[in-house]
């Protein structure tokens, strides 16, 4: 019987947002095994879809792992490289070691085996669709939590991205901890508080 091969498909959620940590998924799948069916870019997805598809994915996955960069390393590092940490971060949290790991976007991180960024990955790839679903269950979920300790910054309805609203509620009531000071409207109500 011939090897076979495993392509670990990664994503990460989060990039954007003033808040919170940025998530990022690996799933390899079982060659052998049918992946679901409906599996799509996590941004084209319902969340009730992303929901429904992330309990089929880890269930038919060969292999699946969660990892996150902190607010602290995105601001010591910059959101670029928190996120290609986090990356790196699932992939070796994988139970299996994959022949080839495919991510999105444009840059890959320093890995032991052999990695290609493909852009619009999450679009194209299967895999990495299914990552992505996982990153964005993950992480709208962890700023669900967070809303729980600050609701008064509405992060269950964001999550943290910059809209009208969350820019009102930051000028509103300042910034706490789990706010990313590097980003610029952050980072601009601090300098007016100084």
């Amino acid at each position: 019987m011939a090897a076979v091969r495993l392509i670990c498909g990664v994503d990460e959620a989060g990039r954007g947002p003033l808040a919170g940590p940025v998530c990022a998924a690996a799933v390899v799948f079982d060659p052998r095994r049918r992946a679901p069916r409906g599996i799509a870019d996590s941004k084209v997805l319902s969340s009730r879809e992303r929901e429904r598809l992330t309990i089929l994915i880890k269930d038919r996955a060969l292999a699946w792992a969660i990892a996150w960069a902190s607010v602290e390393e995105i601001d010591s590092l910059n959101i670029l490289q928190a996120s290609l940490l986090a990356m790196r971060r699932a992939v070796e949290t994988l139970s299996v070691l994959p022949h080839e790991v495919l991510f999105d976007g444009s840059h890959c991180p320093m890995l032991a085996v052999p990695a290609r960024a493909i852009v619009d990955g999450d679009a194209k790839v299967r895999v990495i669709a299914a990552a992505s679903i996982l990153a964005k269950t993950a992480r709208d979920a962890e700023m669900r939590r967070l809303h729980g300790q600050f609701p008064q910054y509405g992060f269950d309805a964001h999550k943290g991205y910059p809209t009208p609203r969350h820019l009102r509620a930051l000028r509103r009531h300042g910034v706490c901890e789990v706010y990313r000071r590097s980003f610029a409207p952050v980072r601009e109500i601090l300098d007016r508080e100084r």
